[in-house]
């Protein structure tokens, strides 16, 4: 492929609904061979009804890693272009609620499987000598919010990762770029709700208070929080991150990401924790 050449196959991670999903059909209609993983096989037929090539992938399991991409490469006559890493879900509660098993969850499926995945990608990217990687971070991977430590801390993970990447694959051809979303309309806060559910014991615990309007806010409909977009603005910026000469290390999204970026910047911690905490007292 020629030096900054438009990619030709990607796979991309978690599209059976929000991002994922717009993100398939979008660069599907732009001309990409998509592979499209899903969980559920059950979730493939909106993919597959619009002619994308869907194959299942669990990224807690390091074999359905390796039988996925395997699968994936068959498609692609053994080349591998771009990764789109999406899939990922957000648990929450207070740190202190947060078991062992919750914890290790969220990090096998936000971290630890997609990691697994994006190594042995890279290892397909270096013998083509190209190659784009690129994560779905989140606004969280910048900045903490209360009640949402695991997935604060995923995301922390996943941006240092993809940091320490960029440093060790310069020269390889291979980019790696982070795009970092606010609030987007997804299934992202129903998943959440189940895992809240599954892990969390509001009856013992002392933030019983906030877990009330947390039910609350991850079982509105429609929009929870200000400056919400449509899954479109990620695509626009995956779009940019696959097709630029040069790719950025960081895509922000949504208003509440550019806001806090710039405040991290410039704000003392005491100042920047004491905005963060009213954020999140008025979300609960």
């Amino acid at each position: 492929m020629p030096q900054y050449a438009k990619p030709q196959h990607i796979l991309i991670t978690g599209c059976s609904s929000g991002i994922g999903l717009d993100a398939a059909l979008t660069l599907h209609r732009r001309g990409y061979h998509v592979i499209a993983s899903v969980r559920n096989l059950q979730d493939a037929q909106p993919l597959e009804a619009a002619g994308i090539d869907v194959i299942q992938l669990d990224l807690n399991d390091s074999q359905s890693i390796e039988q996925a991409l395997d699968e994936t490469l068959e498609l692609t006559g053994g080349r591998l272009d771009a990764l789109f890493n999406n899939a990922a879900f957000g648990q929450p509660g207070a740190v202190e609620d947060l078991s062992r098993q919750a914890l290790s969850e969220q990090f096998e499926t936000n971290v630890l499987g997609t990691q697994d995945l994006t190594n042995r990608v890279i290892r397909i990217m270096r013998q083509q000598g190209h190659g784009r990687i690129i994560y779905n971070s989140s606004v969280l991977g910048l900045v903490a919010m209360a009640y949402r430590g695991a997935y604060n801390a995923s995301k922390y993970a996943i941006e240092g990762l993809a940091d320490t990447l960029r440093l060790e694959l310069t020269g390889s051809g291979i980019s790696v770029s982070l795009i970092e979303p606010g609030p987007i309309e997804s299934q992202f806060r129903a998943n959440a709700m189940k895992k809240y559910q599954q892990h969390i014991n509001k009856a013992q615990s002392p933030h019983q208070a906030v877990y009330e309007g947390m039910e609350k806010r991850l079982q509105k409909p429609g929009p929870a929080a200000p400056f919400t977009l449509g899954p479109g603005a990620v695509t626009n910026k995956l779009i940019h991150a696959l097709e630029s000469p040069r790719p950025r290390a960081r895509y922000f999204v949504t208003f509440p990401t550019y806001l806090f970026a710039t405040l991290k910047r410039l704000f003392p911690g005491w100042l920047l924790d004491a905005v963060l905490r009213k954020v999140s007292k008025k979300e609960q």
